[in-house]
């Protein structure tokens, strides 16, 4: 039988470094209503990286795959998925411009789903893959989610509808799947979707309801409901899917997740039944990256020399919308 591993990774991260206590300045400039320190206190976050003015969400994406390229210098990539919650463009695709960047041929297409683009998209790749279509499939991803903060906070309900857009910050990813005869890569994976709450967290300015109407297009969110409903979608979800393959909980050895705060992280961790210190924490450093922060947690895994061939991980996806996915890998 044929499978998916990753067979590499890479991500890019912006040269700009951007403190709290800069945003909450900047918040405070009309009135001072973000105290000293609180967005530590509230989400966990100290800092996070932003992109420069001109670039763009394809560039963080070819920046990020380009040293995987380098690296892989007789790879035939037969397929390229732009996998994220940003994108450059309406129209084009946003993969047909990263394509060109990276001066590849193959056939291209964007996925979004929120901030379970990335791992949507290895969950597309993977069924390509297993199907016999393509071999090696490059999935990227460029987030840029800092252009949808908005700092000119009018009062405290404007700024309770946008907190957690503070805690966004920019990064680039790539992930290279590629087939495997090996009992190795993506040994199962399941998705879930639970549209009724697709209110809870928006950008809602760009696409049909608000075409010209340039207020819109500032996150807002319902952050602690949506925390509330991903814990319920992800404990069941999880267990379900250790159970189909005879995996146990203590056979995991790391989990990777989306992270929206360090508290979300924790109880993420406590509803899949895993000890924290067996899941990937990157948030505070880098914040929210859209569907950047799995990538980053599993890159800085392997920088770490934490994984190992036949060590099984969990990446668990949650994203606004509402979804979540849980994909169980056997790393090679």
């Amino acid at each position: 039988m044929i499978n998916s591993k990753i067979k590499d990774l890479s991500v890019y991260l912006p040269e700009r470094v951007l403190c709290n206590a800069e945003i909450e300045t900047r918040v405070n400039q009309k009135a001072k209503l973000l105290p000293a320190g609180a967005l530590e206190k509230l989400f966990g976050s100290r800092e996070r990286r932003v992109a420069a003015g001109e670039e763009q969400a394809s560039d963080l994406a070819a920046k990020a795959a380009r040293p995987l390229l380098e690296r892989n210098p007789d790879l035939k990539v037969d397929f390229l998925i732009f996998a994220s919650a940003c994108s450059d463009l309406i129209e084009p695709a946003t993969a047909n411009i990263v394509q060109y960047k990276l001066g590849l041929n193959c056939p291209a297409m964007d996925m979004k789903n929120a901030c379970n683009s990335v791992v949507s998209a290895m969950m597309a790749a993977d069924a390509m893959i297993k199907a016999g279509f393509y071999q090696n499939i490059l999935v990227v991803s460029g987030e840029k989610p800092s252009d949808s903060v908005n700092f000119d906070v009018q009062d405290m309900a404007h700024l309770k509808r946008g907190i957690a857009a503070l805690t966004l910050g920019d990064a680039g990813a790539a992930v290279l799947l590629s087939a495997t005869e090996k009992e190795e890569g993506i040994i199962y994976q399941e998705f879930v979707t639970a549209g009724k709450h697709w209110e809870l967290c928006t950008i809602k300015g760009g696409g049909s309801m608000f075409p010209h109407d340039a207020s819109k297009n500032f996150f807002e969110g319902h952050t602690a409901q949506l925390k509330d409903v991903l814990i319920e979608e992800t404990e069941q979800l999880f267990d379900q899917c250790l159970s189909k393959v005879g995996w146990t909980h203590d056979e995991v050895k790391y989990m990777f997740t989306h992270q929206v705060s360090a508290t979300t992280f924790r109880v993420i961790a406590e509803a899949a039944n895993l000890p924290p210190e067996r899941c990937i924490n990157v948030f505070d450093r880098y914040g929210n990256t859209a569907s950047a922060s799995i990538p980053l947690s599993l890159d800085h895994a392997i920088s770490q020399g934490w994984l190992n061939p036949g060590d099984k991980i969990a990446i668990v996806g949650l994203a606004a919308g509402v979804s979540a996915s849980v994909q169980l890998v056997i790393w090679g």
